[in-house]
């Protein structure tokens, strides 16, 4: 893999020096997130391969071209997981061409982040090559290793854009015993307010979604504790195969939903305090995930572009900020004003002097995370 590295080291000098931009690039499942796609692709599907996986220690270390599909089928045959449920994006094939660097770099969960946590919670170590063609390492392999543990996690959602993720080290967790989803036919506010008071009791909950008029609640755990679970909570039993399609839908976006998006409608994703009550927002549908913390929303017509769309995307993030969140434009949509919420001048300046720290030249995915970065 020495070969590979070299490759990636004269790559990153060559455009350090001409100061021509570097698309970092896996399998490219991702590439509809985020800003501007700019730059000389720089493949990293050559470095691949499961590094160290110790099930016992619950740790698993790999290079950044390994297919994500590769590392899910090894944890599986220790029953193991990626607890915080990362999406794949299959094509319209139905390939996986998700990679373990690419999915740190974006740092996208599925539905199970309600309960498991973010995936930037579960990386213990990386290393990385900087804009000089340095290998660097941060963190480790063990959870109270902690030196350069907030670095680590930094890398997570950078979207490449400090640098290019050799390796990274994840916690991964034990499969859970058994699975169950309930559903109940309810109108948006009263299912947001049962699953926060359910939320707040000792159940076994994994996962929600809202949509159309029905809250799906996954309880998983222990046998004993999700039978006692579906006691209590009542509601309609969801057949084991129509579940998992619905999780696995919802995952990867191929829920019916998201289908106006994936045909070029324009798909926000807001974040909010759980409990905060249905948004008042321009006529659209809209999906409720993580316990009410996660809503996505779609307009009824068509993405839009210049003026209207600018007035859009400052409707939705007034409606998010009021809130006490923020909104992502997360697929299509005229992306001039912005796909994040524009950060404050203090915290821009950070993001600037971290990049600059990592990236002097400025030819990692420029432009990625946010216009003038």
């Amino acid at each position: 893999m020495q070969a590979t590295l070299d490759t990636f080291r004269d790559a990153i000098l060559r455009a350090g020096d001409n100061r021509t931009p570097l698309r970092l690039r896996g399998g490219g499942s991702k590439d509809f997130y985020g800003q501007a796609l700019d730059g000389e692709v720089l493949d990293t599907r050559p470095y691949a391969g499961i590094v160290d996986y110790d099930p016992a220690e619950l740790v698993i270390t790999a290079r950044c071209g390994t297919p994500l599909a590769e590392i899910e089928a090894t944890l599986a045959e220790r029953r193991q997981i990626l607890a915080f449920d990362p999406p794949h994006f299959a094509g319209a094939d139905g390939v996986s061409r998700a990679t373990f660097g690419g999915m740190v770099a974006a740092g996208l969960s599925g539905p199970r982040r309600q309960s498991a946590g973010a995936l930037r919670d579960f990386v213990l170590g990386v290393r990385v090559m900087d804009g000089r063609g340095e290998v660097m390492s941060f963190g480790g392999q063990v959870m109270k290793n902690v030196a350069g543990y907030d670095v680590s996690r930094l890398m997570a959602g950078s979207l490449g854009t400090l640098g290019l993720i050799l390796e990274a080290s994840l916690k991964v967790m034990p499969a859970p015993f058994e699975d169950a989803t309930l559903r109940f036919h309810l109108a948006q506010g009263e299912a947001i307010l049962r699953i926060n008071q359910w939320g707040g009791q000792p159940l076994p909950i994994a996962a929600s979604v809202w949509h159309d008029g029905a809250l799906h609640v996954r309880l998983s755990g222990a046998s004993a504790a999700v039978r006692a679970a579906r006691e209590r909570l009542g509601g309609q039993a969801v057949d084991e195969a129509e579940a998992q399609a619905l999780w696995r839908g919802l995952r990867e976006q191929s829920h019916v939903f998201f289908a106006p998006a994936l045909q070029g409608r324009a798909l926000w994703r807001i974040a909010v305090p759980p409990t905060t009550a249905p948004l008042a927002l321009p006529p659209g549908d809209e999906l409720i995930e993580w316990g009410g913390g996660q809503r996505w929303w779609m307009p009824h017509a068509p993405a839009t572009h210049g003026p209207a769309a600018a007035q859009e995307a400052a409707a939705v993030r007034e409606t998010a900020l009021a809130a006490g969140g923020h909104a992502t434009l997360f697929r299509n949509g005229d992306k001039s004003a912005g796909v994040f919420t524009p950060l404050a001048a203090p915290l821009m300046a950070i993001h600037t002097r971290l990049k600059a720290a990592y990236d002097p030249a400025g030819i990692f995915n420029p432009r990625r995370l946010y216009p003038g970065l």
